[in-house]
């Protein structure tokens, strides 16, 4: 597999033709509104390698970055070139295919119980662990229910282990901080909500449990941590796998009622798997940038390798980008868009797409029908390799994905390229 950067005035005849193949071998690779790419657009080619003539302009490292591919991998492709930072107009540059790990990962996903069973369907192949999401608690232990056993069972059938969500969320509404208090700080309730996880596993065929506890108060840290060492001593001597989703923390003692709760070190001595939420520096209600920029995702990862053993660290990925009119005001609010939708839009606007060289991630500018701006970033096959290529680096355990309620097929054509996912079932 190969990926191809649409450059103006190509066609699918003449990108096709580069590597032999039909504009419907390309168009049977990838999404591509009313069959009309668009500059820019990140295609998937299947194809051993590809080439690239350089224009003016053109470094290794911005053709890199272009095929999702490193430095490094260019040089090893292209024996002939002597020096990286001498390469000259005209020369043809060999790409080599997408990497490839070297070693099975673990691939996660949260799921809304109203998932469609076409998604659901075609997404469980590509997956280690299922989390429906969520069962929710309640201030004396007890746990909202939610409508999970035609997730569990389409799971199963695909030997999919299918995982137990508990948050902290109050009745549909947000992350309470308060409702954490309450139960984190009373051990009749800790001893009720421990009952309560118990029985739903059992009954619900669930393989474990991941608890995502956010927007916890301070104070809370010690009483968090020790909540997670008495559901580890509780659920892993039955067999339960017991996961955490974490904050997306740079360093230990980063302020903010998000981050300091939650003691990396603890996590990693106190469950079996700790997942990295490592997106929404882009968020609806904040300034455009890209929702999991590569350089920011990075720092994280650089982090929590510091602090916790690294196979057991999931690497989390958005599904989703999002739209925002320009100029931008505080408290004003960005649409989420999903990936293809996003493509659709760039096509109907006839907007050309950008890739950022920092953040790794592609976005368009068009104007809506009132004559305002738009900026849309969102994700596509090279800031997917990008992040893949952060799990290979540090040795990661895997990937989990928020929200896979949307198919997006270029994502698990990159994956299904460069990894073989783990099963446990």
């Amino acid at each position: 597999m190969v990926i191809y950067t649409v450059q103006p005035g190509e066609s699918l005849y003449t990108i096709g033709r580069q590597f032999g193949l039909t504009p419907e071998e390309v168009l049977a690779y990838n999404y591509v509104p009313n069959g009309q790419i668009i500059p820019g657009q990140a295609l998937i080619i299947p194809a051993d390698h590809g080439s690239h003539l350089v224009l003016p302009g053109d470094s290794l490292y911005s053709i890199g970055r272009m095929h999702g591919v490193s430095v490094e991998e260019l040089l090893e492709m292209n024996p002939s070139i002597q020096d990286p930072d001498k390469i000259y107009i005209g020369q043809t540059i060999n790409i080599p295919s997408a990497f490839v790990l070297d070693k099975p990962i673990d691939v996660s996903g949260y799921v809304y119980p109203n998932v469609s069973q076409e998604v659901l369907e075609k997404t469980l192949p590509n997956l280690t662990y299922i989390n429906p999401f969520s069962y929710q608690i309640l201030p004396d232990g007890g746990l909202e229910p939610i409508q999970d056993e035609r997730i569990i069972q389409a799971a199963l059938e695909q030997n999919v282990a299918p995982m137990m969500v508990i948050t902290n969320i109050r009745q549909s509404d947000s992350f309470n901080s308060q409702l954490a208090h309450e139960v984190l700080n009373s051990p009749a309730a800790i001893q009720n909500l421990l009952n309560n996880i118990e029985t739903v596993l059992k009954e619900k065929q669930y393989y474990g449990l991941n608890i995502n506890f956010e927007y916890l108060f301070p104070s809370d840290r010690e009483a968090y941590n020790s909540f997670l060492q008495q559901v580890y001593a509780r659920l892993h001597p039955q067999g339960y796998w017991v996961t955490t989703s974490v904050a997306p923390k740079t360093y230990e003692d980063q302020p903010g009622i998000l981050y300091e709760a939650h003691d990396y070190p603890a996590h990693g001595e106190n469950v079996d798997q700790v997942m990295l939420m490592a997106y929404e520096w882009g968020y609806a209600f904040g300034p455009p940038q890209a929702v999991a920029p590569l350089n920011k995702v990075e720092e994280v990862v650089q982090y929590a390798v510091s602090v916790i053993p690294s196979e057991k660290i999931l690497l989390g990925m958005p599904n989703y980008g999002y739209d925002w009119t320009l100029p931008f005001s505080p408290g004003s609010t960005a649409r989420s868009i999903t990936n293809e939708n996003a493509l659709r839009l760039a096509q109907q606007q006839g907007a050309r797409i950008e890739f950022d060289p920092i953040a790794q991630a592609p976005f368009f500018n068009y104007y809506d029908s009132r004559g305002h701006e738009h900026v849309v970033w969102f994700d596509d096959a090279r800031s997917i390799a990008a992040r893949l290529h952060l799990v290979k680096k540090y040795n990661l355990g895997g990937l989990s994905y928020w929200n896979l309620n949307n198919y997006f097929a270029q994502n698990w054509q990159v994956l299904n390229d460069a990894i073989e996912v783990n099963h446990v079932l």
